[in-house]
């Protein structure tokens, strides 16, 4: 069966509709999955123009994923309230919008009548209401499907990075970077390598929190206090964990390519180089769900919506992404039964 991937459209006043509107002007991608829009098709797509001679792009307006045709393009509806919308000004309206297709699509991914998720961009501002107060898409999923920890691992054809500390002021991070959070971020990051990414035996680097990595300590004790512990912890137990290490010569140097992963301690550490190396074709992956989530690397950018400028490579990357995330894990699946001492689920070895 195809993956049925679902998508969230973000901020309806951003170029979220755009990016997936012109993602699936591409009808081979139809090969690949069964898409689920949630939102309203003719409210997101039928501005868009349509090139002379092509036809225009069709969606199957459903009520609910298990009426979902395999193969086809289809649009599950999540609100009912008619709004007029602005493109590039963000309203009330256009972040109700985009909370109602979020939890609609979270709710059918818990449910199983989805494989994965990709979610378009939403302003974590506009966003905020009374029953939703999360800084951004990967603290609410990981509420919300339970999970103790996650990790935002931003990931390409040329670089892997993931972040310890998300979405908080820089002025906190030192003091949330414990050694505890930092063994629990990299064991996240290992085993999403393995599981996700089928690199048996994943080589890990650590960034330094300070300039030149503390310099010994003499211009920071965070790189001796907490990361040098656990990177030597998770060496004893085996793993290819190696820092930290001084993150302007260590990107400057393009030593990333001799990992499989960065973990940067914080966020502009890790998205400033990644997003200067692969903006265009980034994908954020939300590591340690039991369920996919992925987004395009980029915001909501107002100051283009509306005028057709977008470039939707991103967010096609992100549903490439998910897909193969999705074979990845069911093949994955599938092999357990075949490791010795390994039972299938709900079954036991005799």
């Amino acid at each position: 069966m195809l993956p049925r991937i679902g998508i969230s459209v973000g901020d309806l006043a951003g170029i979220g509709p755009e990016i997936i509107y012109k993602t699936f002007l591409d009808a081979r991608l139809l090969k690949f999955c069964t898409p689920v829009v949630y939102g309203t098709a003719t409210v997101l797509f039928d501005d868009f123009p349509v090139a002379q001679g092509a036809e225009p792009l069709t969606f199957r307006q459903v009520r609910e994923a298990a009426d979902i045709a395999p193969g086809k393009h289809n649009a599950v509806t999540c609100w009912e309230d008619d709004f007029t919308l602005t493109p590039g000004q963000p309203s009330t309206a256009s972040g109700t919008a985009a909370r109602q297709s979020l939890l609609a699509a979270s709710r059918d991914l818990k449910a199983g009548l989805l494989d994965a998720l990709v979610t378009a961009p939403i302003s974590k501002e506009n966003t905020q209401a009374d029953d939703f107060r999360y800084p951004g898409h990967t603290e609410f999923l990981t509420n919300f499907f339970g999970a103790s920890e996650s990790l935002m691992l931003l990931a390409s054809e040329e670089l892997r990075v993931a972040t310890a500390t998300g979405h908080i002021p820089l002025k906190d991070v030192s003091s949330r970077v414990t050694k505890e959070l930092l063994l629990n971020k990299l064991r996240i990051l290992l085993k999403s390598l393995k599981k996700d990414f089928g690199i048996e035996k994943p080589r890990v680097a650590v960034l330094g929190m300070n300039p030149h990595a503390g310099e010994n300590g003499l211009l920071g004790t965070e790189e001796q206090d907490v990361v040098i512990p656990v990177v030597q912890q998770l060496l004893q137990e085996g793993h290819l964990v190696f820092g930290p290490y001084p993150a302007d010569g260590y990107f400057g140097t393009r030593q990333y390519r001799q990992f499989d992963a960065t973990l940067s301690l914080y966020h502009d550490q890790g998205l400033i180089p990644f997003k200067s190396i692969a903006f265009e074709r980034g994908v954020n992956f939300t590591a340690g769900l039991s369920v996919i989530r992925t987004s395009p690397d980029h915001g909501t950018a107002y100051g283009i919506a509306g005028q057709y400028k977008a470039d939707e490579t991103s967010f096609r990357e992100a549903l490439y992404l998910a897909c193969e995330l999705v074979r990845q894990r069911a093949a994955e699946a599938a092999i357990k039964p075949l490791i010795p001492g390994v039972a299938p689920r709900g079954g036991r070895h005799e």
